[in-house]
């Protein structure tokens, strides 16, 4: 009983290894040392950061609120929504207004936070009724907006915020936070594995821990083969062999074996062709005209099976058109 207690007490990687201080995010290091600078100073304007998901968007937020309002007044005075749940007119009208005119003693020049979330799926009504928001309380409260893409925030916000833009996470430094991780929790790993968790994260620091976790939790031990059955991937060593069987050795009888046997193990189309566009970017021995042909042959089926035509037939032509290409 004691011991299931503990498990389910037990918290995700990604929330046990989230950074508390701006000095411990990886990556992006010229936006955060502008945080560093406004945590210095005090003085936190609005801003929008936005980026690809996993890369510390919101982490940097809670990181700089943190600093700012130290741990005495950080959960009172800090409110972060989900624009995802919480995106219409009423919350901005009911929460956010609230928070806004509640008195809290806080140190002379800091300000109360609202961290809003996916802002770029609030409905643009709710955006709109931001922008009064904002400027009746800008004495007491700054608004902190995570986004994916900052384009889908209204004109008048942006004008009345600073924009930071994060970049997605190079592979060493996915590597060197998953190294630190596997450190702490005594993790079985070899470089194989790691190459597999980097390799499927794509720059996404929340998916490389999540999927460690996950393959230790279900194998125990870090390896390719055991990280691409835990993410649901073909692996890229077969998709290279039908690769290279396609473009190199123009033996599409080959190919299409190896094809058989990975949509027999029940991968998806969309599973074989993102695979096919990953490993094509490094595929070696090919100059960088012929890489361009490939990659553009993999997209037009990406763009076919997207629009909901993902049948064999579409992965057969595919690798037929890749071995036609001179």
């Amino acid at each position: 009983m004691t011991k299931n207690l503990a498990l389910s007490l037990e918290l995700p990687w990604v929330e046990k290894y989230r950074p508390k201080k701006l000095s411990d995010i990886v990556g992006n290091e010229e936006t955060i040392e502008r945080l560093k600078l406004i945590a210095e100073d005090g003085n936190m304007p609005h801003m929008i950061i936005s980026g690809l998901p996993g890369i510390g968007k919101t982490t940097s937020i809670h990181c700089l609120a943190y600093e700012l309002l130290g741990p005495e007044h950080y959960s009172q005075a800090t409110l972060e929504l989900n624009a995802s749940d919480d995106r219409g007119i009423d919350v901005v009208r009911n929460k956010i207004k609230q928070f806004a005119q509640t008195k809290i003693s806080l140190p002379p020049g800091r300000h109360k936070i609202i961290i809003l979330d996916e802002a770029d799926s609030m409905t643009p009504g709710a955006q709109q009724a931001l922008r009064r928001t904002m400027e009746l309380y800008s004495n007491t409260t700054r608004f902190a907006f995570a986004c994916n893409q900052s384009s889908k925030i209204i004109e008048p916000l942006q004008s009345r915020c600073a924009i930071l833009r994060y970049t997605k996470l190079a592979d060493d430094q996915v590597l060197s936070r998953l190294l630190e991780i596997a450190k702490s929790e005594d993790v079985k790993y070899n470089s194989e594995g790691l190459k597999a968790l980097i390799f499927t994260a794509e720059g996404d620091m929340r998916q490389a821990i999540n999927n460690l976790q996950s393959t230790v939790a279900g194998f125990g031990f870090v390896d390719d083969v055991n990280v691409f059955r835990i993410v649901d991937q073909p692996h890229p060593l077969v998709i290279k062999k039908i690769l290279n069987a396609c473009v190199v050795t123009k033996s599409i009888d080959e190919a299409l074996d190896l094809l058989d046997s990975l949509w027999k193990k029940g991968y998806s189309a969309i599973d074989i062709v993102t695979s096919s566009f990953k490993v094509a970017k490094t595929l070696p021995g090919i100059n960088e005209s012929k890489r361009l042909d490939i990659i553009k042959e993999i997209g037009f089926t990406h763009m076919r099976v997207l629009e909901g035509v993902s049948s064999y037939l579409q992965l057969c032509g595919m690798y037929a058109k890749l071995a036609a290409l001179p």
